[in-house]
């Protein structure tokens, strides 16, 4: 199985969202299946075969997720994000002032989905292999 040490390795090597294919594909290679990271902390869970499932602890200080999700607002600061032209902590403070409050990755789809505050499905990407 999988530690938050070999997560932590492969992650190291991001370094913005342009990196995002390649990483999901070293996550795949660790047998990570499924993941999902909390815009408010930065957590993650991440979940492999057998029920197996870790946390990493939270990565910054709280962020207030807004109520009321803005779709259009963040596919535009997503879109900057993946070309690179942001960083990390940007793209989530982005995401919480959008109402972006998960988003969830399945390694086996190949699909990255964002969440609001409600649940609802705010988008679905296909990760590019």
């Amino acid at each position: 199985m999988f530690t938050i040490t070999q997560i932590n390795s492969v992650h190291r090597k991001v370094k913005s969202g342009a990196d995002f294919p390649s990483y999901i594909q070293d996550l795949k290679m660790l047998d990570v299946t499924y993941y999902e990271t909390f815009v408010a902390d930065g957590h993650t869970d991440y979940y492999g075969v057998n029920n197996y499932k870790i946390t990493s602890p939270a990565k910054y200080e709280m962020l207030t997720v807004a109520e009321k999700s803005n779709a259009e607002q963040f596919k535009t600061d997503l879109k900057i994000h993946q070309d690179g032209k942001t960083d990390y902590p940007t793209f989530c403070s982005e995401c919480a002032m959008s109402g972006i409050e998960k988003w969830a990755v399945c390694t086996e789809k190949m699909t990255c989905t964002y969440y609001d505050k409600v649940g609802n499905e705010m988008l679905v990407e296909e990760i590019p292999k």
